[in-house]
């Protein structure tokens, strides 16, 4: 690490203080030149102990990030990152979502989550096991976020700022993904009534599988286990996409042998 841990607890502190005003630092990453992996983790639970301490929240699931190509060459970020979701991110399908006092620059991005029926603990986790732990799967809008001034991040940056994680929605569908090719299912999302964008779950790191075997053995080197109840972002399959106040996101999930389940939200 190039960091001390005073300076990941400030830095933790620095960015939920950030997150809890509404406004953005520069990167961390242009004022701290040795920070490498390790450290933003390290700031990223930082940041997380402040948020929980200050407000009660309590974890509810895991996120990988930055794992389509599409979204990698959006943010200029070339390898996946991870963050902590909590019960107060959380929202039901067809929620009002408010922006202001709640988000800075929000990015809507379309998804598969995974809810877990059993613990995935160690670095050794396979692509059958997520499957056999896997209680369902359904269709989700995260809604990334990022406390780093106009997205100028590197990998460093939004792992400290905890993947850049805003709230998501799930889906109401409870969808068996045994026997299903969750490579070839779809996503087609809609803003404001109109098409915007369509990808395929192959677009996440090939598989949604994959990603969320990327993650389990990522947090599992750390000591992090995923754990059954929780919920597991996959990733976005479509480009991360501007919302203000007015604006209306809605999904549809297909694909063989699936019947089509939605998703959406409104921003307010």
């Amino acid at each position: 690490m190039g960091l001390t841990d005073a300076q990941h607890r400030e830095l933790g502190e620095t960015l939920y203080q950030a997150l809890r005003s509404g406004t953005t630092l520069p990167p961390l990453t242009d004022s701290y030149a040795t920070i490498d992996i390790e450290d933003s983790y390290h700031i990223s639970r930082a940041m997380l102990a402040c948020r929980m301490a200050d407000t009660n929240d309590v974890v509810v699931g895991k996120k990988i990030g930055v794992t389509s190509e599409v979204v990698q060459k959006m943010l200029g970020v070339f390898q996946p990152d991870f963050g902590f979701l909590t019960r107060s991110m959380a929202y039901a399908n067809g929620a009002d979502i408010a922006v202001a006092g709640n988000l800075i620059q929000p990015r809507a991005e379309g998804e598969i989550a995974f809810i877990l029926k059993q613990d995935l603990r160690g670095t050794n986790i396979t692509e059958d096991e997520v499957l056999r732990a896997t209680d369902y799967i359904t269709p989700c809008f995260e809604v990334v976020d990022s406390r780093i001034h106009n997205w100028n991040i590197k990998i460093q940056d939004t792992i400290a700022d905890n993947a850049s994680c805003g709230v998501y929605v799930l889906g109401d569908a409870r969808i068996d993904p045994n026997g299903l090719d969750l490579a070839a299912l779809e996503i087609e999302v809609f803003k404001n009534g109109q098409p915007l964008s369509r990808g395929f779950g192959s677009a996440v790191q090939g598989n949604p599988l994959t990603a969320v075997v990327w993650l389990a053995n990522t947090l599992g080197a750390f000591d992090i286990p995923l754990l059954a109840g929780e919920v597991i972002l996959s990733g976005s399959v479509v480009p991360l996409e501007p919302v203000v106040a007015g604006d209306t996101m809605s999904l549809n999930l297909t694909g063989e042998g699936l019947t089509t389940s939605s998703v959406s939200c409104q921003f307010v």
